[in-house]
């Protein structure tokens, strides 16, 4: 049965004989063509589900093109034709719904895959078939030596009928006879080659051994020898041949003739030099990608001593925004533009720039004065990108974070230079961009450890990891307990306990702060209940809130949760959130907090007086308690205490009051601060002089002093 012409059958059968109409004149394959449509089919087939597959897989692109070689398609436009066959035709024909970009994004590596498997099982064929002339060159010296011997007529046949290139000199290097197949090689008479001396075929790349073996076989002193060794056309280009050079003996066995066997390995070699360089160079812009310069970047840190390698890593600034409003292919001109301008910043020897992915570029600079050249080369990097770049009519400014390391050659990887460059320009980054950082050891160190911090926060949670301190918040009027703040820990298997400072900023950037959130809520009101079922009064547990928090829309549905199954009622729960986190606050962000104080979650003000928030927003904001900030009670330590600061205290105190809020005081380390602050109206205070952080059963048991004297 036929497939349907526009069914998905029908579609890879379209491509398949679009393929083997441009691939089948260039294959050395005995098939018919419609056979051999029939063998590119089912390979076919395999493209089509790699291009809609749900994850990348390069293996079956590989398997492609190692099918391409098993059917005799050697020859280098075999590939050139079916890359831009598959380029053309694949999305095209075998594509679904999913975004254009992402299936031509999937095509090219689809492409790059296939490229290598050819490249892999055209090599794999070569040194088999170089086994083979090497095995086939011995058998052959022997039978021409007979040949020789025995008839010239049998030499003749052997000699012209030989497919691959043959040539017969003596000891002395003077050139007696050389078949017609070496005559095509050369594009050269049979006469003009016989006036020759094979010292003449000298070629500048030459390997170091290969005279050597020559003279030990001129010599007597070997019967053979192999190597790969390239001649000069007289048309100028370059002939590559495998080369095998066998020793012809007499009768006797003296010496009396050299004779060489060559095959043409020419356009496999460029082939392989095609490949190899699309393997080493970015398509888009053609300056070396991540793998040449990698290489590079190794051998220049492997150079002797006293030399030094200077790296600059580029990131650009917005370069997402371009390419979101404006579309990838105007980001992409912009990148072939940047490319262009970095090139022509590194002409000097031992210089390089490479573009490692995306909008990120690497300039490499090497010798014994890179101290100077790099920070030379990162201001013309800086100056190139001074001129905006017209694209459609706009003129685009083009600004980026530079990362400059510098430094011994010898005393670092390449992976860990790339690294401290990766670290430093992304604080060049965090410091506003449009600028060049200078690596830190130091800094280096810090990003290091953040980084692996970040990697193992979500484990962490998993494995129980985090820990929760509480530390008292006591009544000044009385010296009574009236609560608790929840304080989380991060116990690290290396780096032990770790503060909140630590670790809080890098789950608010990755996310996990909501889920650890939740965790706190959940084990701070379980606690809680444990309090109000061992103690006659109530406890209140006051749990901090991030800002990311403040925007989950679960926050509320959670807490309330959380709440239910603990049978905790909502007044023993008071939600601390930065006075930073809430200036300019619109409704929308407010209306979740407003939610909870209506159940009777109390929500307090944290670290107020340290923003600059207007004081009248107070009466909008669904607050009831404000903690005063630390410093504020600095200047209560000595006696007398500051008077302004006791001024501003006793502001704040009063306005709170006024609005109906309580005022809770952090950082009270000595009874002065605990009575002065009992005496400006004060209502809660918390601080080392009252109880450091601990375990929750200790907050009972704690020998606390007499905050009323």
């Amino acid at each position: 049965m036929s497939a349907e012409p526009d069914g998905p059958e029908g579609r890879v059968r379209r491509l398949t004989t679009i393929w083997s109409r441009a691939v089948y004149p260039v294959t050395s394959t005995s098939l018919p063509r419609a056979e051999f449509e029939e063998r590119l089919l089912p390979l076919a087939h395999r493209l089509s589900r790699a291009l809609r597959a749900h994850s990348f897989d390069a293996g079956e692109a590989r398997a492609v093109g190692a099918a391409l070689v098993e059917a005799h398609g050697t020859d280098p436009e075999v590939l050139a034709r079916t890359l831009d066959c598959v380029d053309a035709y694949l999305v095209l024909y075998c594509g679904d719904d999913s975004p254009q970009d992402q299936l031509r994004m999937r095509s090219s590596r689809l492409q790059h895959a296939m490229a290598a498997g050819y490249a892999q099982a055209l090599r794999e064929r070569t040194l088999a078939e170089q086994e083979s002339i090497a095995q086939a060159a011995l058998r052959a010296q022997g039978v021409v030596a007979e040949a020789l011997h025995a008839s010239e007529a049998r030499f003749r046949a052997v000699f012209e009928g030989a497919a691959i290139g043959i040539g017969i000199a003596d000891l002395d290097g003077n050139v007696l006879q050389v078949n017609g197949a070496l005559q095509r090689m050369f594009g050269v008479s049979e006469s003009t080659m016989r006036g020759r001396k094979v010292r003449d075929w000298t070629h500048p790349e030459d390997a170091p051994q290969t005279w050597r073996l020559y003279e030990e076989l001129v010599r007597g002193e070997r019967d053979h020898y192999h190597v790969e060794k390239a001649f000069n056309r007289t048309d100028g280009t370059a002939l590559w041949t495998n080369l095998t050079v066998s020793l012809l003996r007499d009768a006797d066995g003296t010496p009396q003739y050299q004779m060489a066997m060559l095959e043409d390995t020419t356009e496999r070699r460029l082939l392989h030099l095609r490949l190899r360089y699309e393997a080493t160079h970015d398509a888009l812009t053609g300056l070396p990608n991540r793998t040449l310069f990698f290489e590079r970047l190794e051998k220049a840190l492997a150079a002797g001593e006293g030399q030094r390698f200077g790296l600059c890593y580029l990131d650009l600034d917005g370069f997402k925004a371009i390419n979101d409003s404006l579309g990838h292919a105007a980001g992409d001109r912009l990148l072939v533009e940047v490319a262009d301008r970095l090139q022509s910043c590194t002409t000097a020897p031992g210089e390089m720039v490479a573009r490692l992915g995306g909008d990120e570029f690497v300039a490499l600079t090497t010798g014994r004065d890179t101290e100077r050249t790099v920070e030379e080369l990162a201001e013309r990097i800086g100056n190139a990108l001074l001129t905006p770049v017209g694209i459609d009519g706009r003129d685009l400014l083009v600004r980026g974070s530079l990362g400059i390391v510098e430094g011994p050659a010898g005393e670092r990887t390449a992976a860990e230079v790339l690294r401290s460059a990766d670290i430093t320009m992304y604080r060049a980054k965090s410091a506003g961009g449009n600028r060049a950082e200078l690596a830190d050891p130091e800094a280096d160190a810090r990003a290091i450890t953040r980084h692996g911090l970040t990697t193992a926060l979500p484990s962490a949670l998993e494995r129980g990891e985090f820990f929760i301190e509480y530390q008292p918040l006591v009544h000044l009027g009385d010296g009574t307990v009236s609560g608790a703040e929840a304080l989380v820990r991060w116990l690290h298997p290396q780096h032990g306990v770790l503060g909140p400072d630590r670790f809080i900023p890098l789950a608010e950037h990755t996310g996990l702060i909501v889920p650890l959130g939740r965790w706190v809520l959940e084990e701070s009101i379980r606690q809680a209940r444990a309090w109000r079922e061992k103690t006659a009064g109530p406890l209140r547990i006051n749990v901090n809130l991030s800002p990311c928090q403040l925007t989950h829309p679960g926050l509320v549905q959670d807490t309330v949760d959380i709440l239910e199954r603990a049978g905790v009622t909502p007044d023993a729960l008071c939600l601390e959130v930065t006075e930073s986190a809430l200036i300019g606050a619109d409704d929308g962000l407010l209306k979740p907090l407003r939610r909870l104080a209506e159940m009777g979650v109390d929500i307090a003000l944290d670290d107020f007086g340290t923003g600059y928030s207007n004081l009248a927003n107070l009466r909008r904001l669904p607050v009831s308690v404000l903690k005063l900030d630390r410093s504020f009670t600095q200047g209560m330590q000595q006696y007398p205490a500051d008077p302004v600061d006791l001024k501003i205290v006793e502001g704040i105190v009063s306005l709170a009051h006024s609005l109906d809020l309580a005022v809770t005081v952090e950082g009270v380390e000595t009874s002065a601060q605990a009575d002065q602050l009992r005496l400006l109206g004060c209502d809660t205070a918390q601080g080392w002089y009252y109880a450091r952080p601990g375990p929750p059963e200790h907050l009972h048991t704690l020998a606390l002093a007499d905050a009323t004297g």
